[in-house]
């Protein structure tokens, strides 16, 4: 791989020249691939593994298989995510105390946010947003198949929240940036890089970041991240961010085993940076902010009114026929959830939090929160995929159809499934390794796919033995 020379130069400067050789020679190599599992649905550790050491769920695996034909990737149960960026969840464990409102600003296609769902709990919401329309869809499903009932995903600028009046314990702003870290995982990167690319975006993430710091509760967190190399993206911006928007730089307590490199531009505050040559993972580098509880901001969510309910305590459009209580048994703590019937459409969401959902959904451009159940279609309420690959759903409410590998590929493509002919009709779950997939209506001779169009596996190629970790 050939890098540009302004970029050799800036390394050199940055590094020193022996450091750089041996960075340089890393570039060339080929990435560790690593994969994080998913709590609440995962219950085996990949084969011939290594434990990420900065993260709990994380692990190195030995091979690349072709992961989009593992039916288990699909059902959730893992996220393919490069090692270096898993130590988000250092400042978690360190720094976060439920319950909290956290916002990832700039989310696709979803590593952190499933990470941060992960170790959020019941008390907490996860709001994950991404300006970029198509990436948006993206995110959307990541989330869905992860399966938190916390999560409210939606396609905004950053400045679009300022107006919602929402404030923030957390935000995570992994902003745009040249992508020095990605070159040897993607190549084009390398042909798109340039000086006047590195100014371009260290201009607009400061623009993100004033966006919205209003956004962010007095004392609350900003977590600042690039998978860059450069100081102009890096400790220029941590500067920048403490000097001109009020914020205190926090350490986090790091293992010197990890090999993570301190601040390269003679700063004395601290920040986390991966470099390949020392850490096993692509380039990252990531600051922890506090703003300061002197910042003035904007009004809280205090303030607003409770939503008005009906007196059977659920929303509901007086066209819709469906009532809400006979789905309560489809998901565990029914009565912890808001419950919203809205064109046919079930829908349940963490009454905690209820009235930031509504107020968000009244600004914000929102494409999935809570668990979706389903909806009418004609004259059958046919349950969602949202709920199949929810961690609160209640699965034995319904019939279970054990699928083949190659029954599930073939499902994960939308195709037809047979189903063994003592199975009763009607709306089945299907399972690989007793693991959700999601659910097909089951008419006798064949079952009617409903796994959601946009997602299936387009290739027609099939490996010769079954993919997995």
């Amino acid at each position: 791989m050939n890098f540009p020379v302004e970029f050799i130069e800036q390394s050199r400067r940055l590094l020193g020249e022996n450091n750089y050789m041996f960075f340089e020679k890393a570039l060339q190599e080929n990435p560790p691939v690593s994969v994080r599992m998913n709590p609440e649905k995962s219950f085996f550790v990949p084969e011939n593994s290594e434990v990420v050491p900065w993260c709990s769920t994380g692990y190195y695996v030995d091979k690349r298989p072709a992961f989009t034909f593992d039916p288990l990737l699909h059902a959730g149960c893992y996220y393919v995510q490069e090692a270096a960026s898993m130590f988000v969840e250092q400042v978690f464990r360190q720094y976060v105390n439920s319950p909290v409102i956290v916002l990832d600003l700039c989310a696709a296609p979803g590593g952190k946010s499933t990470l941060v769902s992960s170790l959020l709990s019941e008390n907490d919401l996860l709001v994950s947003n991404e300006v970029i329309r198509n990436r948006s869809q993206i995110l959307a499903e990541n989330l869905v198949k992860w399966g938190s009932p916390n999560v409210i995903v939606t396609n905004n600028a950053p400045a679009d929240f300022i107006s919602t009046g929402v404030m923030f314990d957390v935000i995570l702003a992994d902003v745009p940036c040249s992508g020095e870290g990605m070159f040897r995982k993607d190549p084009s990167a390398v042909d798109e890089w340039s000086i006047a690319n590195v100014q371009k975006c260290q201009k607009r993430q400061r623009a993100i970041l004033q966006d919205i710091w209003p956004c962010l509760k007095p004392d609350g967190l900003l977590v600042y991240s690039t998978c860059t190399y450069n100081c102009e993206e890096n400790e220029n911006n941590v500067a920048w961010i403490a000097s001109e928007l009020g914020a205190e730089v926090l350490a986090l307590e790091v293992k010197r085993e990890w090999n993570i490199v301190g601040n390269l531009a003679g700063y004395d505050f601290p920040v986390y940076r991966f470099l390949p040559h020392c850490t096993m993972g692509e380039g990252f580098f990531l600051a922890v902010l506090r703003k300061k509880a002197e910042e003035n901001s904007i009004d809280s969510l205090e303030s607003l009114p409770e939503k008005k309910r009906n007196k059977s305590g659920y929303r509901i459009k007086k066209s819709d026929v469906v009532s809400p209580n006979a789905f309560h048994a489809w998901i565990k703590n029914a009565e912890s959830y808001a419950w919203t019937v809205e064109n046919g459409r079930v829908s349940a969401f963490p009454l905690r939090y209820e009235t930031v959902y509504e107020t968000l959904k009244k600004r914000l451009k929102v494409l999935h929160a809570g668990v979706v159940l389903g909806e009418m279609k004609g004259k059958d309420f046919q349950p969602s995929h949202s709920l199949a690959m929810s961690s609160a759903f209640l699965r034995e409410n319904f019939p279970h159809g054990e699928l083949t590998y190659r029954q599930a590929v073939d499902y994960l493509r939308k195709e037809t499934v047979v189903l063994p002919p003592q199975m009763s009709r009607g709306y089945v779950l299907v399972t690989y390794r007793n693991t959700p997939l999601g659910f097909v209506k089951n008419v006798g001779n064949r079952a009617n796919n409903l796994y959601p169009q946009e997602w299936r596996v387009r290739s027609t190629y099939l490996p010769d033995a079954p993919v997995s970790l």
